[in-house]
């Protein structure tokens, strides 16, 4: 056994569950730390994307009894149905978007330069956001008309772009259009369930021919540390964001990603694209 791979594995769970659900950009912090840790390749990509699932499986633990009742329900309760067709909607344009564009997305985007720019473009936006965002007229994901799902669906078409933080996008997005700062961040949250189990499975598929047998402990470490890490942080976020904005975040992004930008700067790696 590489225990130095069973390590590498245990990392990057623990950044994937740590980041998957604040705007900071999992899929960014993935790429970089696998850069640094020589965890590169299309098995690494694919483990990248695998972990997720862990990650997500921590949202669905966490809120087991609503989505309980919704199963339960929503065929004879209309509010359920209207929370599920919230969630179809706003699923639908990053699903249609990321199928056309995914193979493009993976050979030219999935690289530290790209994710450090994203990083710092995305701090600046929700910094501006915080400043001139409209007050909030939905307070509850089940007060959520369809036009807002739809809009924060095309919102998170922009974390198709690596670095932008899917989390981000969705809740800031919503924020934009009107939604309280708690709601946001819970269909967030609602919303990653589909989002990432279609990326998941449709990345496993398109990857299968890159996976042995071999590869089941590495990725099975990194899906369990990663289903933990994010179990905590989704409890700890829902209780920040009920007190705090994201400004923080904000600052760690553009602080983070101008670091990243020096640091291969000086290792010489910007200009041949990293």
């Amino acid at each position: 056994m590489d225990v130095l791979l069973y390590a590498k594995a245990a990392l990057l769970g623990l950044v994937e569950g740590a980041t998957e659900f604040i705007p900071v950009s999992s899929t960014g912090h993935l790429i970089l730390v696998g850069d640094w840790l020589h965890f590169t390749g299309m098995t690494a990509e694919t483990f990248e994307i695998f972990i997720q699932l862990g990650a997500i499986l921590a949202v669905v633990w966490y809120y087991r009894s609503t989505l309980m009742n919704v199963v339960r329900h929503w065929i004879d309760d209309p509010a359920e149905r209207h929370f599920l067709w919230n969630l179809f909607i706003a699923f639908l344009p990053a699903a249609i978007v990321g199928f056309l564009l995914h193979d493009w997305i993976k050979a030219h985007l999935f690289n530290p330069l790209t994710v450090a720019a994203a990083l710092v473009v995305g701090g600046v936006v929700i910094l501006a956001i915080e400043r001139w965002r409209p007050r909030s007229r939905i307070e509850t994901v089940a007060e959520m008309p369809y036009r807002t799902a739809l809009q924060i669906g095309l919102a998170q078409i922009l974390a198709l772009f690596p670095g932008v933080s899917r989390s981000g996008a969705t809740i800031m997005g919503g924020m934009t259009v009107g939604v309280g700062r708690v709601a946001a961040t819970e269909f967030s949250f609602f919303l990653a369930i589909p989002v990432m189990f279609a990326a998941t499975l449709y990345d496993l598929y398109k990857s299968r021919h890159f996976l042995h047998a071999g590869d089941v402990g590495v990725f099975g470490v990194g899906f369990v540390v990663a289903f933990f890490s994010a179990l905590v942080v989704v409890k700890a976020l829902i209780r920040f964001v009920a007190h705090h904005d994201f400004k923080g975040f904000a600052w760690y992004r553009i602080g983070f990603g101008l670091l990243v930008l020096a640091y291969y700067w000086w290792a010489g790696r910007l200009g041949a694209g990293i």
